[in-house]
């Protein structure tokens, strides 16, 4: 993907948006779930998004809405061709920190333990059913909640919807709050399945069909 409008993320960046997703996802159902101890959950987060963003600015693109920085957008562009062995070589990176932070952090392993079992609501492997590599898959929309409710999310989400229109490409997404499903419904977006699997917690699968 890419953007006349958007502000394109810069590794300097980092450090701020990863302070923008700690404050979006502080009390997401998803973390809330796989990380039910809070004062584990303070530690663990940070760490969880710096790992995140680190890989996700080698492997994705992200964009904001300007440099000043109130909102980003992660998108994995499926159309785009890549180098294998950095994809996976950061993906393996990645998955080490990850298994490490989870076990020092919570050496008892319940919260790597919830990790494992929960591998279906963070690879997004529901989007193998989909048989459309013309996609374009977001994997965060946040905007820092001291700007909230005043379009930056709108702007963000109506560049991926431009890009995806003029290159017929399909958008897909998940959440894990069931009050965004209205929001999303505003841009197009249907629920496609609601992934529910050894938690009590449902992933609404998203997606926006080629225009």
């Amino acid at each position: 993907m890419d953007s006349d409008k958007l502000y394109r993320v810069q590794r300097k960046d980092l450090p701020k948006l990863e302070k923008i997703l700690n404050l979006c996802f502080a009390h997401d159902p998803l973390y809330e779930t796989l990380i039910p101890d809070p004062e584990v959950r303070k530690r663990l987060m940070p760490e969880l998004f710096h790992c995140d963003l680190d890989e996700f600015f080698e492997t994705c693109e992200i964009f904001a809405d300007s440099e000043e920085l109130k909102g980003v957008l992660v998108v994995s562009d499926e159309a785009e061709p890549y180098n294998l062995f950095r994809f996976y070589f950061s993906e393996a990176k990645a998955a080490l920190y990850t298994d490490t932070v989870l076990i020092k952090e919570d050496p008892s392993l319940k919260t790597f333990y919830n990790f494992m079992r929960g591998i279906d609501y963070l690879n997004s492997s529901w989007t193998d059913q989909l048989h459309q590599n013309r996609r374009l898959h977001i994997i965060y929309l946040a905007v820092d909640p001291h700007v909230q409710h005043h379009g930056v999310a709108a702007l963000l989400l109506d560049e991926a919807i431009d890009y995806a229109n003029r290159h017929r490409m399909m958008i897909s997404l998940e959440t894990h709050n069931e009050k965004n499903l209205a929001f999303y419904a505003k841009f197009g977006f249907k629920v496609y399945g609601v992934v529910k699997k050894h938690f009590p917690l449902n992933q609404y699968c998203l997606i926006r069909e080629v225009q």
